[in-house]
């Protein structure tokens, strides 16, 4: 089953109890929670408050988006994710995604990328001691910019409660960026979901309803339940949500019925 969401992130301006609301009234059905906008690391009482509100509406907290990406002296990492672990306990959310590094593959030494995998290992350990999965943001400028590193760090990483998320990479066409949906598709948990093109321009997601029609089909022909999560709409506009709510679903049921 894909469960359609939204990112918080996609309304980085607007209060806790906004998102809420317009993710309800689209019909949506769960919410990833940003860290660097609703839900700070280390404030349990904001985690608390959307939880409750997610809740109250009807919807599931679907994750915690944080920005943890590893890297700085090793007393400021390992505090900085005991905060982001605070929080995602407080909001109750299953998964916590994270970032490798904030340098492209191919311009990290061996002994730096085997840092980062550690740290990523040993955080992922104290997260799984309260039931909770990792997320590798599946994204440029990190370790995860290309399909083989991130297969290769996914590896290195060795723990099954670390996973993917996927999302088509910046201006990479579509049958290319299917590759990488198919490659990644044993270790793929959450998506991210939006029409970019060229470069980081939001276009309506009817735009790119090829591309994600078979990215549906791939997935729901793998069966496993995942998160499809919007990020980022048109203009950022909340007015627009309904009708992006509405083509992803519109999408994901044309991806369910090709794949039968």
């Amino acid at each position: 089953m894909l469960r359609p969401g939204l990112c918080s992130v996609t309304f980085r301006g607007l209060d806790v109890p906004s998102v809420v609301g317009h993710a309800a009234a689209a019909g949506l059905e769960c919410i990833e929670w940003a860290g660097d906008a609703h839900v700070p690391p280390g404030d349990e009482s904001a985690a608390r408050q959307a939880r409750e509100l997610t809740v109250q509406a009807g919807l599931s907290v679907a994750s915690y988006g944080s920005y943890l990406r590893f890297e700085g002296p090793d007393q400021e990492v390992r505090a900085e994710g005991e905060a982001v672990l605070a929080s995602a306990r407080a909001l109750s959310a299953p998964r916590i995604r994270v970032w490798a590094g904030r340098r492209g593959s191919a311009e990290v030494p061996a002994a730096d990328r085997a840092r980062i995998a550690g740290r990523i290992r040993e955080f992922a350990d104290r997260a799984a001691a309260s039931g909770i999965e990792v997320g590798l943001e599946f994204h440029g400028r990190t370790l995860t910019d290309e399909i083989g590193s991130t297969l290769r760090l996914l590896e290195e990483i060795d723990r099954p409660t670390v996973r993917s998320y996927w999302q088509p990479h910046q201006d990479m066409p579509a049958p290319e960026a299917l590759q990488t949906l198919r490659r990644i598709l044993p270790h793929a948990s959450s998506i991210h979901v939006f029409s970019w093109w060229p470069a980081n321009r939001r276009r309506p997601l009817s735009e790119r309803a090829e591309l994600w029609r078979e990215a549906f089909m791939i997935l729901a022909a793998q069966g496993d339940d995942r998160d499809a999560l919007l990020e980022f709409v048109p203009e950022d506009d909340p007015d627009l949500l309904r009708r992006e709510a509405d083509t992803l679903r519109s999408l994901i049921t044309a991806g369910e019925e090709s794949a039968r």
